[in-house]
């Protein structure tokens, strides 16, 4: 079985920086330390309202040379600059100015007509379109209409279920997962998942084998603060490796 890839988000330390206005801690050295302690790609969120990543931050990431995944909502503003930065690849996503993070997967089947020029537009630019999605047929579905290449599978609801601690639901949550991973695969996808996911609920998740990714930050950069973000990465990296090789 192929290894599964590492996307470390590094959203929240620029949170932490723009608390206080000062140049610190600096998103460019999260991402540089991620990638030397085993992430494969750096993810980062440009939201609408700034409030964490901001443009310089992404002018920087593409200048070094990160491969980065940049989180955009689907408004021409978000379009134009990733055309104008050209990072390596774009995730769309669901996005609400009032919400604190990411609440649930992007409707692509809903909102196809408005997805299809901003898809179209990053793609004739050479970058590579993800989809921030639920494991929903319909979604499946848009997506390969839409003719992105990659879907991410929103995990949320199941690292929820781990909280609660019950064990149907966090079954159920990790069978829509292998279902839709192989869904997405058979018609020629490639799957992501992430959202919410930590050392305690990854294995399950590294485990479904129709998975090629998983994009993991809040977590990591939380627990930074105790080990340091490369011995984080370098740990959640090994729980990784360890749950693919088991299947």
């Amino acid at each position: 079985m192929s290894r599964l890839r590492l996307g470390v988000n590094i959203d929240h330390v620029a949170t932490l920086r723009n608390a206080r206005g000062s140049p610190y801690p600096d998103p460019l050295r999260a991402a540089q330390t991620a990638l030397s302690a085993g992430a494969d790609i750096i993810t980062a969120h440009l939201r609408e309202d700034r409030r964490h990543i901001r443009d310089a931050d992404v002018a920087a990431f593409t200048r070094a040379g990160v491969p980065l995944n940049l989180e955009m909502g689907a408004t021409e503003e978000m379009a134009a600059i990733a055309v104008r930065l050209k990072p390596q690849a774009c995730c769309v996503v669901p996005e609400r100015r009032e919400e604190v993070t990411t609440e649930h997967g992007l409707d692509a089947a809903r909102h196809h007509n408005r997805l299809a020029p901003i898809i179209r537009r990053l793609s004739d630019a050479d970058i590579r379109v993800s989809l921030f999605i639920d494991a929903d047929a319909a979604q499946f579905e848009a997506a390969r209409s839409l003719g992105v290449p990659d879907v991410e599978l929103h995990t949320g609801a199941y690292a929820e279920a781990v909280l609660k601690g019950d064990p149907e639901e966090i079954a159920r949550h990790i069978e829509a997962l292998k279902t839709g991973a192989a869904r997405a695969a058979k018609l020629g996808l490639e799957v992501h998942a992430g959202h919410g996911l930590t050392y305690d609920n990854v294995a399950p998740v590294a485990a479904v084998p129709d998975i090629v990714e998983l994009q993991i930050g809040h977590f990591l950069i939380g627990e930074a603060v105790f080990s340091g973000l490369g011995p984080a990465i370098t740990r959640m990296r090994h729980l990784m490796d360890e749950a693919r090789r088991a299947t």
